[in-house]
């Protein structure tokens, strides 16, 4: 992919799961820059030196997302350092899984400020950068359930919600002004996320045995190939290449009733494993 030869990305979350996938398929794709940003330096500084046999700069770095300060010093130190920011990747995210009455505040507090404020202050941070020189991409990763409502994880579906209203508005905006924007939106892909899930209310190898059950985790490079294809094509919105995932999307948009059946179902099969 010629595209993104030479070109200078940022990848929240890069230490893992998708992030750490598209750093090495923008390596490899020929991609001079790309700099980590993960809260993880430790395992952001691994990726970091298992791609420098590409011929390519990786630089890893320690950002909190949702901190605007830190985001903005991230961005600005690409620019300074490289001349420029081609690719902004806002990938970074953290999942839950409960019913919203065993929930707190402070759940939807994380799942806010990591989720939604984390692609808010990258995407502010970059849209500003890419104005000035008048050219850029920014990518920001939602979810397939940023497109369809998904139960038993609320707070990380309303995050995701917001940041595809966030992606397709700006791109209107932007694209006269010579900047991209498009939302990536994957169903359920091996990333390990799941593992690292909040579990609220509920028994966390029964939820996960529930949530996975019926159909085979994408691996996650060929996720991470679908993006970067999606990216390549200024596609608006980024679906994966998973077939039931898509089935998924379209059943929700053409027989909404029969989607509501099948994930109230899939309700009734987590409530099994209540722990409150």
């Amino acid at each position: 992919m010629q595209e993104f030869r030479s070109k200078v990305a940022i990848v929240t979350g890069g230490a893992s799961g998708i992030g750490k996938a598209l750093c090495s398929g923008l390596a490899k794709r020929g991609a001079s820059v790309i700099m980590i940003g993960d809260i993880d330096i430790d395992k952001a500084t691994e990726v970091a030196a298992s791609i420098t046999d590409n011929e390519c700069i990786c630089q890893a770095i320690r950002v909190d997302v949702s901190n605007y300060v830190e985001v903005e010093k991230l961005i600005n130190s690409a620019v300074n350092e490289h001349g420029r920011l081609d690719y902004m990747f806002n990938n970074a995210g953290v999942t839950i899984c409960g019913e919203v009455r065993d929930m707190d505040i402070g759940h939807w507090q994380r799942m806010i400020d990591i989720n939604l404020w984390g692609v808010i202050n990258g995407t502010t941070a970059a849209y500003r950068v890419m104005l000035e020189q008048g050219f850029g991409h920014i990518v920001n990763t939602a979810s397939l359930d940023g497109l369809m409502p998904m139960p038993m994880a609320t707070p990380y579906t309303t995050a995701k919600h917001a940041v595809v209203g966030l992606s397709t508005a700006l791109r209107l905006e932007a694209k006269k002004l010579g900047i991209k924007v498009s939302v990536v939106c994957p169903g359920a892909v091996k990333t390990g996320v799941l593992d690292t899930a909040t579990y609220v209310g509920v028994n966390r190898d029964a939820a996960i045995s529930e949530i996975t059950s019926g159909f085979k985790l994408m691996e996650v490079d060929y996720c991470a190939q679908a993006i970067l294809n999606g990216v390549k094509h200024n596609r608006g919105i980024i679906l994966d290449g998973a077939f039931h995932n898509r089935i998924f999307y379209w059943m929700y948009r053409f027989t909404p009733w029969l989607f509501n059946a099948l994930m109230q179902t899939g309700v009734g099969e987590i409530r099994k494993h209540r722990t409150n």
